[in-house]
Parts: structure tokens; sequence; C-alpha cells
């Protein structure tokens, strides 16, 4: 009894003495400014009436005091485009907001806007009321009208006649857009077309996809999270799938982060100018297919930057076809592989002959040892071409083919040398070569005069550079 009587007691105390803490704490107002996580949140591209991801701002109490911050607001109060959570409270203005002594609380933003045009900046600022003086952390985001394509039950998103897209509003694409057979779809300079989770495109049979960028404005094809995050990690979206007999011209392009860039069977497709880069597999994944490319320039590619399969015709000219990654360190990472053979999806073998493969005027190099790996069939025509270009090429076994006293095949060009790009890595992807580059002046100029100017415009008709870039 003795016993109970005690722990009831003792219970008690320590509620009233809770109590007591409870009521003893005070809260001043601050006498030091706050600190925070960032002064600025720069918000992913948003698009019309689609809310943003959420980000966080920590505000730090640095004080060796409780204080009672007067007032956190949004500047714009409730015309506001963005909105505010302040440690776990909805709105834009909040009064009396305590922080603890060397504690910090979280602020979320979000933004779900109304675009009133083909692309705007919404700013804000999140405004500190505070004795030491005013402090606020700016919020920016760029907003644009979109169109949707949506694949439903319903929908099959069928484009069944020719059609054109213009930058005048985001191309927004959820599940699968299919261009019908015999249908043109062109997109204009400047045009952004974003997939969703898990969406493509499809190119039907007889079809035709013409992308018309320009140096000045390139057209976007990307997964739709634009936080810079998504810049550098693949399988954002799945691919541009190219069916027997379709046809792609794309020229001033930049093409990333799904899981395979262009996927072609049986299809053509010509490239200039343009950026392929960060995809899970391949880059250009091609079965039985014909690419004509120049001023092309891939990187970050899990498998290949470019699969050729069941042969076909193929020719790089002044491209720059680097693999390395950060991200994909345990998959192959080659620039170039070709082989006669593709499994189809019932599981089973088809061959083809592979009736060109022509690199000129280019590098082909990754952090791998072998940036090039050809595996021909017996008995199945392979025919390729590596003039005046730097390989990356250690010859071991499986690479396909001999590098040196092969001058049938290998003519006027340079194995290991490093092209000293400026900077490989993805976040940055300058794939230009420094001044000392061995790459410099290497190009034959019969070859150049096929692509007289660079990704860049520049003439490269006298000592060109291997490679995109003079």
């Amino acid at each position: 009894m003795k016993f109970k009587l005690l722990l009831f007691c003792s219970f008690w105390m320590l509620v009233f003495a809770v109590s007591c803490n409870k009521d003893e704490i005070s809260f001043d107002a601050p006498s030091q400014e706050l600190s925070f996580s960032k002064d600025t949140v720069f918000c992913d591209t948003v698009y019309h009436q689609v809310r943003s991801e959420t980000y966080a701002v920590k505000v730090y109490n640095n004080e060796d005091k409780d204080v009672m911050i007067p007032r956190i607001r949004l500047e714009k109060g409730a015309a506001s485009l963005y909105k505010i959570n302040v440690d776990g409270k909805a709105g834009y203005d909040f009064n009396n907001v305590p922080l603890r002594k060397k504690d910090s609380l979280f602020i979320y933003v979000e933004i779900a806007p109304q675009a009133t045009g083909p692309e705007a900046i919404a700013e804000d600022r999140i405004l500190f009321s505070n004795p030491a003086g005013e402090q606020h952390v700016t919020l920016f985001s760029v907003v644009q009208d979109a169109e949707f394509f949506i694949q439903t039950p319903s929908n099959p998103n069928t484009l069944t006649s020719n059609t054109t897209w213009t930058n005048n509003k985001a191309k927004i694409i959820y599940g699968d857009l299919t261009i019908d057979q015999s249908v043109v779809l062109n997109i204009q300079q400047g045009t952004k077309v974003y997939f969703h989770k898990n969406s493509g495109m499809k190119v039907a049979a007889g079809a035709t996809l013409n992308i018309n960028g320009t140096q000045n404005e390139q057209v976007i094809i990307r997964g739709d999270r634009n936080d810079p995050y998504y810049d550098t990690i693949p399988k954002n979206w799945n691919s541009i799938r190219m069916e027997a007999g379709s046809l792609l011209n794309m020229n001033h392009t930049r093409l990333f982060g799904g899981t395979k860039g262009l996927d072609m069977k049986q299809s053509t497709a010509t490239i200039k100018n343009s950026f392929i880069h960060t995809f899970q597999d391949y880059g250009i994944y091609a079965v039985g297919s014909t690419v004509t490319a120049s001023n092309l320039v891939m990187n970050n590619c899990g498998e290949s930057a470019i699969g050729i399969f069941r042969g076909g015709n193929h020719s790089y000219t002044h491209s720059t076809i680097a693999n390395y990654s950060g991200t994909m360190g345990s998959r192959n990472r080659m620039g170039i592989f070709a082989t006669n053979e593709w499994k189809n999806d019932n599981g089973q073998t088809e061959q083809g002959a592979l009736q060109n493969l022509s690199i000129l005027n280019s590098i082909v190099y990754s952090d791998r040892d072998n940036s090039v790996n050809f595996e021909q069939t017996p008995g199945q025509q392979f025919q390729y071409l590596i003039q005046n270009s730097s390989i990356k090429y250690a010859g071991a076994s499986g690479a396909g083919f001999t590098f040196d006293n092969n001058p049938m095949n290998v003519i006027q060009s340079y194995k290991n040398e490093d092209p000293k790009f400026v900077n490989y890595f993805i976040a940055q992807m300058n794939l230009r070569v420094k001044t000392d580059s061995p790459a410099r002046n290497k190009g034959a100029v019969s070859i150049a005069a096929t692509v007289p100017t660079d990704i860049a415009g520049v003439t490269r008709t006298t000592n060109p550079t291997l490679g995109a870039y003079q």
C-alpha cells in the first residue's frame, strides 16, 4: 500500500514539475538576425495549374535564449502564387512564431500557378519581422503555359493528322503519345516537350517526326521534373520509340533523362547539332536501322551511348561520343556497341548485315578500357570504317576488332590519346576540348568540308578539330 501511495505521489509531482517548467518558458524578441538554410528557393519550372514539389527552408535561432518571431509572411499575401507552411501550419501570414534557443523550424514552400503567357517569372519573398532588422528569403520559379496530352483507357492519345507544335506552350505527355501511320509531327524551335514518369512517344510505321530546333532556340525533350537535380539522373521517362519505316529528322535538339533515347526498329534518323545524354540503357538503340549523324554530342548512358543491333547503316561525322558517369558506374558504359544479332520480343535471335558503320573526324572516348565493342557474326557482313578519329581502345578480349595494322578499316586514327575534355562530368558536360588537346588539327579537311561548321556555328574548314566542337 505504501508503495502504491509513493508511486501515486511521484506521478503527480512529475506532472506538476513539468507543468511548472512549461509555464516558466518565456520567449523574448530576437536580438540578433535569424539565419536560414538558403536565402533563395529556386523552384523547378512549373506549369499552368500544376502544383510543384515541396521545398524546405530551415530557420535557425542562434541565440542562447528562446525567441518569439513577431511575424512571418508572404510579401504578396493572399495574392501570392506561392503557398507556405510554417512549423506545420498552412497559410500566408503568421504572428508570434516561437523558436527555442539553438533550435530551428521548417518552412515548406509550394507553387501552383496560373500561367499568363508562354513563359513568365514567378517571384515572391518570405518576410521575417525582427527587431534586429527585417529579413527575407526569395522565392523564384519559371512558370510555363502548357498543353497536356494524357493517355487514358478511353483516350489512346494519338495524333491522327499532320500537326505542328510551337513554343507558345510546353507540351506535357502522360502515358504514351502516338504519331499515327503516315502522320507528320513538326516540333518547332524553342519548344519544350516533357514526359511524365513511365511515359514516352511512339512514331508509328510510315510516320515522320521533324524536330526543328535552331542554335539559339533548341528543342528540349526530357522528363517533367525540372529541378536541376533531375538534369543529371536517367529513367525519368521511357523513350521515343520508332517503328519500322518511320522517319526522324532532328536538328539542334537536347534529348535526355530517360531509359532509352531513340528506340529504333528498322527506321531512319538524320541527326544534326544535337545532344543525347543521361539514359539508363542507350542514347540510341538501333535495330536494323539507318542513322546519319553530324555534330552529335553524347554522354552518360548506362549500357552504351550507341547500341547497333542486327546490322544496319550508320555514319557519325564530327561527333563527340563520350561515356562518363558517376551514377551508373556498374554499367558497361561503352561509346559504340555493334553486333549483327538481336533478340526479338519472343526471345528469338535475328541476324542482319552491318552494311556500314563510319566514324569520321570523331571522338569515341570513356573511362572504360574500350569505348567501342564490335561483335561480328560469322558469315554476316560487318563493314566499318574509322577515319581520322580518336578512340579509347585497349584491345582487350571481346572488343571485336584490331586497331593496329588494319589499313582497310582504320585510317589515320588515334587510340588512347586523352582528348582532354573541358569537363565531362554530367552536371557541367562541357565536351569541348582544351587548347592542348591531341584532338586539335587532326581532322581530315575533306571530311570537315561535308560539315563546315561545328555544333556552335564555328567554321572548321581549315585545321579541323575532331569531334563536334572546333
